[in-house]
């Protein structure tokens, strides 16, 4: 009996920046069951060009125009556009997937919006790792997460939490420990950075009782994630250390992750929790 054929996801990419840009060649180069249909950026007319060496060029349009056009949203924007993004897909029942975690934590009424009208919001591992552990962790009892994230200088420079709290980190010449908190805390005096953190804390204990330290290291020149959890089904430590992208405050594997996650919203075979 032939296999059962079924329309394919359409895509839409709202951000080009590196990882909206490699998103965008991984789509046009074929990934079977998912097409690119849509991408909105900043500026209409550069972005544009910036496709122009597409197979085939998905329509470009303003935020507030991408809904009709694609099945899931994938939100690689800056964090402040994310309800503008979002919102339209959640209350037509559709999926968004969501980079900017850390914006996540002030709307959150963004997953009662998803629950009330049949929406989704994905968040996916982006950087870190272990999060199907953590996640499968927390189904039972866990007693402590930690995470130290220890990034290159560059990729830390303009943090507002640097800005409010006088802290030049420029011309260190050793490790130096720039923040220990809350991942919510971190998302607010680190917006571009510790979206990772974020995703840690709503797929175990939550944001509040994880702990993170941000070291700023100028011998590095990887963005490297060291999480420790301590439950009553298993204790376990496990680091990455993320290669950059063009963009110094995202590594390359967050691209990866989303078109992993892409993936597996039309693969027949699921790996992973």
């Amino acid at each position: 009996m032939p296999s059962a054929t079924r329309p394919k996801l359409r895509i839409a990419l709202a951000g080009l920046g590196a990882v909206g840009m490699k998103l965008a060649r991984s789509l046009d180069d074929g990934i079977e069951g998912l097409e690119l249909t849509a991408v909105s950026a900043r500026d209409v007319y550069a972005a544009r060009e910036r496709l122009a060496d597409l197979r085939i060029t998905p329509a470009v349009l303003p935020i507030d125009m991408l809904e009709p056009h694609a099945d899931v949203v994938v939100e690689c924007a800056p964090a402040a556009l994310l309800r503008d993004i979002a919102r339209p897909f959640l209350e037509n029942g559709k999926t968004v997937v969501i980079l900017s975690a850390g914006a996540l934590l002030t709307n959150m009424d963004l997953v009662d919006l998803a629950q009330e009208h049949g929406g989704r919001i994905v968040v996916p591992t982006g950087a870190l790792l272990g999060l199907d552990a953590v996640a499968a962790a927390a189904q039972g009892e866990i007693h402590s997460v930690t995470m130290v994230t220890r990034k290159p200088v560059r990729g830390l420079l303009g943090a507002p939490f640097l800005e409010q709290n006088g802290i030049s980190i420029e011309d260190i010449r050793e490790p130096l420990r720039i923040f220990r908190g809350s991942p919510r805390e971190a998302a607010v005096g680190f917006p571009a950075n510790l979206n990772v953190a974020v995703a840690l804390g709503l797929a175990g204990i939550g944001v509040d009782r994880t702990i993170l330290e941000i070291w700023a290291d100028p011998a590095l020149d990887r963005n490297t994630h060291t999480i420790e959890v301590d439950a009553d089904s298993a204790s376990f430590k496990m680091s990455i250390a993320n290669i950059p992208s063009e963009n110094p405050k995202t590594g390359r594997i967050t691209a990866l992750s989303v078109v992993a996650c892409l993936r597996k919203m039309v693969a027949p075979l699921s790996v992973g929790t």
